[in-house]
């Protein structure tokens, strides 16, 4: 598998520097709270004092799960295509907030089990018709595995080449929490009752089978231990793909806008290949689903936004990017306490 460099985010000095003009601004200091410490952030991301978001870009990533068969979402599988039909359609949530905050959005098939007709707005990068059911066998190959994580690393390389910043990530598969879950629980340790929850609604029964189709997972691939083996085991096409599309995008210093929990376990694959990739990550919000509040835990990680909201699809990232531009804004417009000639505090 290609190997990625992912810079270091910033320096002591220029931390310094973004730091003294954060608080030379014409407010009390840390008044502007988390929003302060974001727009440093992204400076440092940046390697600049004047950080700045540009042609910001949402890929919906879709797949299919194989062990849907087992009973574990409250939807049948070809919700999964139909659900892609709406976002190229641009009817579902996640295409009313992108046009609402000026976000490109596309959508990737990883490995939807239906054919699509060519689209505009469609990326067909399909690995195959999903995976295979976990709890049987491996979800996929390691080849598969591999192939997923460079086709998302070469689809946000041209997005940069574009001039693309800021890459936001969403996701579409039924049976997708499920995935997520056995990931989180390999990667952190944490056990399988933390990160199991209802997804898309499950009752007690689906719950239950759900819990149990994990269980019965990790400890079919206990040998998978590595990171790309415990991703080509347990993962979607999908997820790895968004776990390529992450390191592709922290090697070219880009910010990446984390929604919920699926692509929070795609991040923990990219993490487990490359630690550094975390430095470019901002966590959009956190999700109703259980299991996301260990995640962001274990990521040391403060969501800008809690809204009760457990959709996926990309709707926290699109609803936090108001607040990434005004991060960035405050620090290039806003006057400071000597331009605006306005006395500083004594």
């Amino acid at each position: 598998m290609q190997e990625f460099r992912i810079p270091p985010a910033g320096n002591a000095e220029l931390a310094g520097r973004l730091k003294h003009k954060i608080d030379c601004k014409t407010k009390p200091l840390g008044s502007l709270g988390m929003l302060e410490t974001l727009g440093l952030r992204i400076g440092l991301m940046q390697g600049t004092e004047a950080p700045h978001i540009h042609k910001p870009h949402l890929l919906v990533f879709a797949g299919d799960h194989g062990v849907a068969a087992e009973g574990v979402s409250a939807y049948p599988q070809e919700v999964t295509w139909q659900m892609v039909m709406n976002y190229l359609a641009g009817g579902a949530a996640v295409n009313v907030f992108a046009r609402a905050h000026g976000l490109e959005l596309d959508v990737v098939d990883a490995g939807v089990n239906h054919v699509f007709a060519p689209q505009p707005k469609l990326l067909d990068r399909k690995i195959a018709m999903g995976t295979k059911n976990f709890t049987q066998e491996p979800a996929m190959s390691l080849a598969q595995c591999e192939a997923a994580i460079e086709a998302g690393a070469r689809l946000v390389r041209g997005l940069n080449l574009l001039g693309c910043n800021l890459i936001a990530f969403g996701e579409m598969g039924i049976a997708n929490t499920t995935a997520a879950a056995a990931l989180m629980a390999r990667y952190t340790g944490y056990a399988a009752q933390t990160c199991v929850g209802r997804g898309t609604g499950v009752d007690e029964a689906g719950l239950t089978r759900k819990h149990e189709a994990v269980r019965k997972a990790l400890i079919l691939h206990r040998a998978a231990v590595t990171p790309l083996e415990a991703l080509a085991a347990l993962g979607g096409f999908e997820i790895a793909m968004m776990a390529g599309a992450m390191l592709a995008a922290a090697e070219a210093r880009m910010l990446l806008l984390i929604d919920g929990f699926i692509v929070g376990s795609a991040l923990l694959a990219a993490q487990a290949l490359n630690p550094g990739v975390l430095a470019y990550c901002v966590f959009a919000h956190q999700s109703e689903e259980q299991g996301h509040v260990a995640m962001l835990n274990y990521f040391h990680a403060e969501p800008l936004l809690r809204l009760n909201m457990r959709l996926g699809e990309g709707t926290g990232a699109a609803l936090a990017l108001p607040l990434v531009r005004a991060a960035c804004d405050f620090i290039n417009q806003m006057a400071s306490f000597e331009s605006a000639g306005v006395a500083d505090k004594a």
